[in-house]
């Protein structure tokens, strides 16, 4: 964080500017003092399991298609025994048929063809001529993220990454990362950075010292340099910038005796949240129990009155694997190597935190991470066996590879275990404290959480993988077809698993200095081992598993390079993960909690008051605000239950619209009223007015409308703003003759004309038209909803950039008193709230009486 030096006493304008220049309440790549921006948050937000449908969870198109047009093949009897075969069963059958369609598993390795993760050194030549270029362009960020994919396609030990690290901390330099820079400048020390080139990149580690107010080092630095430039001379273009640093540092020299007031340095920090961990459920609140009973099965149960924004669940993911997502192009045109961006390129494979200058796996091209020590936790861990299957769990997709990384993670000695258990239910096997009872013997709730599935014999529930195994597949529930492609991809991973001599590592049967030096695989036969048929029932329980257990860990990402006065964002899907206590919350479509992440953990908070022995709830994606209950229940059928929550129970009674209907609807072009009708023909319903229209053509309105306005943004996006304003406000004119003024749609509109407006400048008016916003989402979500929080937070920051300061602290008030209710006093937006309101309270009493 940068110190904020004090305001002086300017008149409000001027005030205003200086203001926006002191208060730096969002970390963006500019030096040092930099303009706030204005983030646009519409939609669904944070917190809701996997409803995938997509999403790279499944295997690729092709190989569904091919395992479907297979299992149609098949003799009906053995469909039929495939149909109701145990996982046992199923793996056995599978291998069989594998190894009687051998061209399956020929075609498999084709597809695998098509994602790459090999380590291509001309590649990463490429991509570092394409990251000069981007550079030299100024496009600093395009550049940074060139420079990453040519250092992840070095070979180990070659030299040539070196400079990848080199330029790549060049860029962080011009983008104000400092201490990132002088990372990647260790990077390439360590790498054999060449001699001739050192005095280059010592001059830009005193640079960054010397933004960094460290004087001392950025002295050490200088005359190791002077030494290295009597030792190997130095061009012209190094003294004209020796000389610049040395006057710098006369300055900067000048300021250290001078330091600033105490207090200035670092964020404002919340209040510490009071937190009692439960004696019996790890991660949870003291103020929670565990019951289980015929319909719920497990469920959690505040033992106490709860208050909102109270913390319940604090837990790390028992395992987490990134979601590739979508792709975001660094480059325009069509070019060589592939330059777009995805989730991969982004965030750290292992801990999921946001990437500057991504530390390269040393044996594949795809995994990427934040640091050493995550790189090597995470080869020591799993990846040591993923690594050069890369490929092939891109193809299988992320819930096999997630049902890989569990079994991984857990050990071969507790699956074989947990699997043993499962074919006998044995309650004396070789670890009597971690023995469970089946759900035919688990006793009602009353009696002790003991004999809860997933507890162990001291009755405690961890986050296990024993609690992980206990979570219901649904074996029975699931598409016979479904569960064939389920089967036929755990076991042709682990056959790859076996020819590729990894047995043996995944099985913890060598030492670590093995694990880089993967053995040829000593079976001729294409039968699999036994450990591994066990390894292949195990994920097959996990792949079912995921359909119903899956967690979507979930952030807000950038869209586009984010240098504008506006950042775009968007609720993306990083990762799918096994959280085994988050699994224990039931879904309620009007829930009573919130879910909010960071890196691999989840947080679970009290979002209304919980009366002691009242269910605690969890929406799993369809909110009752958000779909009607034909929509929602639709949905929901894939986690095999029915929705009986109140707001469905509510809906479903004769005569109840849904609010969505209402305040979505179509509205009669002739006098506004709301049209009304259950057929292709919807009447208004004013019955002064008998306007008829066939809902078709509203329809197809609807979808043209929604089209102008993805074109308008798209203006926005190449900075024709103007013309984007006329296009806003044209749709809104036709909007208002068919849609009801309630309509979510008429709020979006209000919403991006406010982007518009920011991105001008023109904070009075951005703020008109996202109070208007505001008003709808309110109206749709409800006054302390996150949505309402996070509309809150946009206002502020444009009451805050137009100066508005009265108004700007009590936004500021009521949002942090909705967010944090949802994220936590320690949140990063809570943090950007404080600061504003910092700032704000720093300007002269007599401006702020003005405003």
């Amino acid at each position: 964080m940068v110190p904020r030096p004090p305001l002086p006493p300017n008149p409000p304008a001027a005030a205003a500017k200086s203001s926006r220049r002191r208060c730096r309440y969002r970390l963006l790549p500019a030096p040092p003092y930099i303009t706030p921006c204005v983030t646009r948050q519409y939609g669904d937000y944070i917190g809701c399991p996997a409803l995938y449908g997509g999403m790279m969870a499944l295997p690729v198109t092709e190989w569904q298609g091919r395992t479907s047009r297979l299992w149609a093949a098949l003799d009906p009897a053995l469909r039929e025994r495939l149909a109701a075969a145990s996982l046992h069963d199923a793996v056995r059958l599978g291998c069989d048929l594998l190894r009687a369609e051998q061209e399956e598993e020929a075609a498999l390795v084709q597809l695998c063809l098509q994602a790459p993760t090999d380590k291509k050194p001309e590649a990463a030549s490429w991509y570092r001529e394409q990251g000069n270029r981007e550079f030299k362009r100024g496009q600093y960020q395009a550049a940074l993220r060139l420079y990453s994919k040519a250092a992840s396609h070095e070979l180990p030990g070659s030299p040539e990454v070196s400079l990848c690290f080199a330029n790549r901390s060049a860029a962080l330099l011009h983008l104000g990362h400092f201490e990132v820079c002088l990372e990647d400048i260790a990077r390439a020390e360590s790498h054999g950075y060449p001699d001739r080139l050192l005095p280059k990149i010592m001059l830009r580690k005193a640079e960054c010292l010397l933004c960094l107010e460290r004087f001392q080092d950025a002295q050490d630095i200088l005359r190791v340099l002077e030494s290295k430039i009597a030792l190997y001379g130095v061009m012209t273009t190094h003294l004209t910038r020796l000389k610049k640093l040395s006057q710098l540092k006369v300055k900067l020299g000048e300021k250290e005796k001078c330091p600033e007031p105490a207090g200035e340095h670092g964020g404002i920090q919340g209040e510490p949240e009071i937190w009692e961990e439960n004696s019996s459920i790890s991660g949870a609140s003291s103020s929670l129990s565990l019951s289980f009973d015929a319909e719920r099965g497990r469920h959690l149960v505040a033992s106490q009155d709860i208050v909102p924004g109270q913390s319940l669940v604090k837990e790390e993911a028992f395992v987490s694997v990134l979601c590739p997502g979508e792709s975001l192009p660094v480059q325009d045109g069509d070019t060589a190597w592939d330059t777009r961006v995805t989730n991969a390129d982004l965030y750290c494979h292992h801990c999921l935190r946001q990437l500057l200058a991504s530390v390269p796996c040393q044996g594949c091209s795809y995994a990427k991470y934040c640091s050493k020590g995550c790189a090597e936790m995470a080869w020591q861990q799993y990846h040591r066996t993923e690594c050069s299957l890369g490929a092939l769990l891109l193809t299988l997709g992320v819930f096999c590879h997630v049902a890989l990384r569990t079994v991984l993670l857990a050990g071969f000695a507790e699956v074989s275990r947990l699997v043993a258990w499962s074919h006998h239910g044995d309650k004396n096997l070789q670890n009597p404290e971690a023995r469970c009872k089946p759900l035919s013997e688990a006793p009602a709730a009353g009696a002790g959480s003991r004999g809860i599935p997933g507890c162990g014999s001291n009755g405690r529930y961890l986050s296990s993988y024993q609690a992980l195994f206990h979570l219901l597949p649904h074996t029975e529930q699931h598409s016979p077809e479904h569960k064939f492609l389920c089967t036929l991809s755990v076991v042709a991973l682990c056959k790859q698993l076996q020819a590729a001599g990894l047995e043996a590592a995944m099985l913890n049967q060598e030492s670590p200095q093995q694990w880089s030096k993967p053995k040829a695989c000593e079976k001729t036969s294409d039968e699999l081992s036994p450990e591994l048929k066990t390894v292949a029932e195990a994920m097959l329980r996990h792949m079912l598993q995921l359909q119903c257990n899956a967690q979507a860990i979930t952030v807000m990402q950038e869209l586009g390079p984010g240098d504008g006065a506006v950042v775009d964002k968007k609720p993306v899907r990083l990762a799918t993960a096994f959280f085994p206590v988050l699994s224990l919350l039931n879904h309620s479509c009007c829930p009573n909690t919130s879910v909010s992440f960071s890196g691999t953990a989840a947080t679970v908070r009290a979002s209304q008051p919980i009366s002691s022995g009242q269910e605690v709830l969890h929406c799993y994606g369809p909110h009752w605000c958000r779909m009607r209950v034909a929509e929602r229940q639709q949905l929901l059928s894939q986690y095999f239950f029915e929705c009986r929550c109140q707001a469905c129970l509510k809906e479903l009674e004769s005569g109840v619209k849904s609010v969505v209907s209402i305040r979505n609807s179509f509205c009669c072009p002739k006098c506004q009223a709301q049209m009304q009708g259950e057929e292709d023909t919807l009447c208004c319903s004013n019955e002064a007015c008998a306007t008829s229209a066939s809902r078709d053509h509203l329809s197809g309105r609807l979808q043209d409308l929604q089209q102008q306005i993805k074109k308008a943004l798209d203006l926005l996006r190449v900075r024709k703003a103007d013309q984007a304003i006329k296009m806003l406000l044209k749709c809104q004119m036709d909007a208002g003759t068919f849609l009801s003024p309630e309509h979510l749609l008429m709020g979006e509109m209000e919403d991006h004309l406010a982007q518009v407006y920011a991105t001008l400048g023109k904070w009075q008016e951005a703020a008109r038209h996202l109070k208007k916003s505001i008003e709808i989402v309110e109206m749709h979500h409800g006054p302390s909803s996150v949505e309402t929080g996070h509309e809150l937070f946009k206002l502020a920051q444009i009451l805050f950039n137009g100066f508005a300061v009265s108004e700007a602290l009590s936004t500021i008030q009521r949002a942090e008193g909705i967010l944090s209710v949802h994220f936590g006093p320690q949140s990063a937006q809570i943090q950007e709230l404080q600061e504003m309101k910092a700032c704000l309270s720093q300007l002269p009493r007599n401006i702020l009486q003005r405003t």
